[in-house]
């Protein structure tokens, strides 16, 4: 009897429904990871592309230091490239795949945009620039970045 009135009073079926309804929060990659993802492109992409600008194009350190912003300009560019490539292309670069965490869409969890993905690298190079923008998930209870923010993605786990 007492179960006819629990189901009547839908006390057990908040319940079951409860918990199977998926926080969004879950859905969302720690940002230990995010952090560790991050180090680990700069390691696997960007010191190559810096030493081959640096030895191979630029012919040496000084030859280097002389035209810096020749030698920086190419090596945004060439880091754009690719890092704009692994977004469109499957939403991980090589430090996101490591981690097991993806890029997507906010609103519908599918890949990103080409616009979604320039902004977003154009604002995370801006974030990294203006130390304030890096404390943006310590004051944002969705613990989404300022670059998530203003390109409407998210870095999500990938199981």
């Amino acid at each position: 009897m007492a179960k006819w009135r629990d189901v009547k009073q839908n006390r057990g079926l908040e319940e079951k429904y409860n918990s199977k309804i998926k926080s969004p929060k879950s859905d969302l990659a720690s940002l230990p990871s995010r952090l560790k993802a991050f180090l680990l492109d700069t390691f696997l992409i960007t010191t190559p592309i810096l030493y081959i600008v640096i030895y191979l194009i630029m012919g040496s350190g000084e030859e280097f230091s002389q035209n810096r912003a020749m030698g920086w300009g190419i090596i945004f560019f060439v880091h754009s490239i690719l890092i704009l490539i692994f977004w469109l292309k499957n939403g991980q670069t090589p430090g996101l795949k490591a981690y097991d965490i993806k890029l997507v869409d906010n609103l519908t969890k599918q890949r990103v945009s080409v616009i979604q993905v320039l902004v977003r690298y154009i604002t995370t190079l801006f974030a990294v620039v203006s130390i304030f923008l890096l404390f943006t998930p310590f004051f944002n209870k969705d613990k989404k970045t300022f670059q998530d923010i203003l390109s409407n993605t998210i870095i999500i786990n990938d199981k």
